[in-house]
């Protein structure tokens, strides 16, 4: 009970009273605790010999104590306070130093942002001549390839000149051959070997088909209809006379050539032909 109370004093001329026990002064240290609980901190209270009236007015001198000593904080430093706003004079020139650099900065990102849309502009149009490039190349190239099948097939079939292609329509180029000689003229006369002959469809079927895809209306197209004309029409006369050559010797032989004509779409023509032969 010592650390909770003490005595007024040891004289022994003292009354009665002033050897009572005393509680010891609120402690300032148990308010600055930072789990300090109001009530289980007047709970831990319960022992003092103190009236409830006397603790009252205990607390209530202590919480006057720590309103003075509070605002004699504040009065303390309020000079400092007061004068903190002039020592802050001169910050709008830093803050405007700073707006100016944020706006140069922006300029310049602006400047570099417009450079990046051009060079994208500038690439993109590149790209875009480059794949036109590549297809008036891959163009090109095919226009080459029709042509050299063209001439791979008038060398072929002797195509040469627009004279030998109305001979062959006249069919000049076929007379003079005898029925009876068709077994020995067989190998010499206008391409006859059937393999010849439907190589030659092949080539000219895959030469038509690389003009549609190209475009009928083409220049180049427009310009080598009258060659594909007289190619086509070489082919369907040494087609007419290797059929008419062949007078049932070989069945095989006669279908392939049959179905060249349909490949060629030209079935009328054929029924013709087989017509001529049976006559």
């Amino acid at each position: 009970m010592s650390n909770r109370f003490f005595f007024g004093g040891s004289d022994d001329s003292d009354s009665g009273e002033d050897n009572l026990p005393y509680p010891k002064p609120l402690s300032r240290a148990a308010f600055l605790t930072p789990d300090f609980d109001p009530a289980t901190y007047l709970s831990s209270l319960r022992n003092r010999h103190q009236t409830l009236e006397d603790l009252r007015a205990e607390l209530r001198t202590r919480s006057q104590d720590i309103s003075k000593e509070l605002l004699d904080l504040v009065n303390d430093n309020y000079q400092d306070f007061l004068s903190l706003g002039g020592s802050l004079q001169g910050g709008d020139e830093k803050v405007e130093e700073v707006r100016l650099g944020l706006l140069g900065f922006k300029r310049e990102i602006e400047g570099l942002k417009a450079k990046l849309d051009q060079r994208r502009r500038e690439v993109a149009g590149l790209v875009a001549q480059r794949k036109a490039v590549r297809r008036q190349l891959q163009l090109g190239r095919t226009l080459c390839g029709i042509d050299y099948r063209l001439r791979e097939l008038e060398q072929s079939l002797l195509i040469t000149t627009n004279e030998a292609l109305q001979d062959k329509k006249a069919g000049d180029n076929y007379q003079g051959i005898s029925e009876g000689d068709e077994d020995s003229d067989d190998s010499q006369e206008g391409n006859g070997s059937t393999s010849r002959l439907i190589k030659h469809v092949r080539q000219y079927l895959l030469t038509r088909r690389e003009m549609e895809r190209i475009g009928l209306q083409d220049k180049f197209v427009v310009q080598n209809q009258a060659r594909m004309a007289g190619v086509r029409h070489t082919i369907l006369l040494d087609l007419g006379n290797a059929v008419k050559q062949n007078r049932g010797q070989d069945d095989q032989q006669l279908m392939t050539l049959l179905a060249a004509y349909r490949d060629l779409e030209e079935g009328h023509e054929a029924v013709q032909v087989l017509k001529e032969r049976l006559s």
